[in-house]
């Protein structure tokens, strides 16, 4: 956790004992009164804050603005749903490396029971989000957009300018010697079992890339975070 996070400035200046951001303050960075540590508010401010008081697991802080959310990349991410163990591990990282949006898909070969996973239907998912971005020592946090199908996810109105089709069937576009991308981009990303053939027709009818990044199949959310840093190296970002 390079920074704590907080949807808004907690009441009092003073965080619960039963936060997990005071148990962190208490059990893992050690912390004692006078100490400081970085925190901010998501998409919004950030700064130093320091400890006032210690008690009975409440912290209690001063803070001094630093600075302002960084922007974030124009890149999205479209993922196809794929068992919610590996999405936990995809929205803490593309939240990470600082993207824009995230939109979350149903697909073909996809199973369908993901969209209704405890993982959504709880709001767990947002701990995931919060998770990357307190890792990633920024306030800033991307967009989330759920639809059920590919059809919808294209049926958005997003003018993306650079359209990335990852797919291991194609091996004559290695997304790494893709020249001259056009801010925003979307990298699309299929599920398991990868796009259906109606799939990968609806994303060439909207003049999506067919693109790959070599002749292994990588898991969903190793290609993820693999084509969001060449992306990110392509716009001179990384």
């Amino acid at each position: 956790m390079n920074i704590i996070l907080f949807d808004a400035m907690p009441d009092q200046n003073t965080i619960p004992a039963t936060d997990f951001r005071a148990q962190h303050i208490h059990k893992i960075l050690r912390l004692t009164q006078g100490d400081q540590f970085t925190m901010g508010i998501v998409n919004g401010v950030w700064g130093i804050a320091t400890i006032t008081s210690l008690e009975n697991g409440h912290v209690s802080f001063s803070f001094e603005k630093q600075g302002e959310s960084a922007k974030l990349a124009p890149i999205t991410l479209l993922v196809a749903q794929v068992r919610p163990i590996c999405m936990k591990r995809i929205l803490r990282e593309a939240v990470s490396f600082g993207i824009e949006r995230l939109v979350v898909t149903g697909a073909d070969t996809a199973e369908r029971s993901y969209q209704s996973a405890k993982l959504w239907t709880s709001g767990e998912y947002s701990s995931y989000m919060l998770d990357g971005a307190m890792q990633s020592g920024q306030t800033s946090m991307p967009s989330l957009i759920q639809v059920g199908s590919v059809d919808k996810a294209l049926a958005l109105d997003i003018p993306w300018q650079t359209k990335l089709l990852l797919d291991p069937a194609a091996q004559l576009n290695p997304l790494s010697q893709i020249d001259s991308m056009q801010e925003p981009v979307v990298i699309a990303i299929g599920p398991e079992r990868g796009w259906s053939e109606r799939e990968r027709k609806l994303f060439w009818q909207q003049q999506f890339i067919s693109c790959t990044m070599g002749s292994r199949i990588l898991r969903t959310e190793t290609a993820c975070s693999a084509a969001i840093a060449l992306t990110l190296g392509s716009l001179n970002i990384m």
